[in-house]
């Protein structure tokens, strides 16, 4: 399925050259090809807009890149960052159970006094004490879009290399068309 996949995207993606749209409007340029996957850091494309067929989404965590199909047909692949050692991303086969939008952690973030001061950065609540008088100011998570437990595709840093707390971390305006383009329930599947 793959490699029919990838052809298929490989006639697209000559047919309409190398540029795209983001949500915005904003034209993105890209020198990847379908068939070269997540290689190159900040080349992701999206070239679903007129396709047509159900969404589903394949990770690569080895590859650092996410698939995302309409159908049988690759509508656009970006880099992504998962998780780092000893806060793997999961793997298997999954559904998104939940999208926000404007979603904020409840693990991770800042401890903040009651006028919003920052008191301890970059905290986990799991590790990290919170001081009296302080509460989690989460991490910003937009475009979430839960796949099992604590873990969803989202936008956020991506530094070239797995380095989430086991999220899947996409490029802005890639987390938005994702988010865009899914509903609860579309198929996720995460692989080494």
């Amino acid at each position: 399925m793959k490699s029919s996949c990838l052809l298929a995207a490989s006639v697209v993606w000559i047919l309409i050259s190398t540029s795209c749209s983001t949500p915005s409007g904003e034209q993105r340029t890209s020198k990847l090809s379908p068939a070269q996957g997540c290689h190159y850091k900040n080349d992701s494309y999206w070239i679903g807009d007129s396709m047509t067929g159900s969404p589903s989404i394949r990770i690569s965590l080895s590859e650092q890149c996410a698939y995302f199909y309409k159908g049988e047909h690759l509508a656009g692949v970006s880099h992504i960052s998962t998780g780092r050692v000893g806060s793997d991303t999961v793997t298997g086969h999954f559904h998104i159970i939940e999208k926000d939008r404007h979603h904020q952690s409840s693990l991770y973030g800042n401890y903040v006094d009651a006028d919003g001061k920052l008191i301890k950065a970059s905290v986990d609540i799991n590790k990290d004490p919170m001081p009296k008088g302080a509460h989690l100011d989460g991490a910003r998570m937009p475009y979430f879009m839960r796949i099992v437990n604590g873990t969803g595709m989202h936008e956020g840093y991506l530094p070239g290399y797995a380095d989430s707390h086991g999220c899947i971390r996409l490029p802005g305006w890639m987390a938005e068309w994702f988010f865009d383009s899914v509903t609860v329930g579309t198929p996720v599947s995460i692989e080494r």
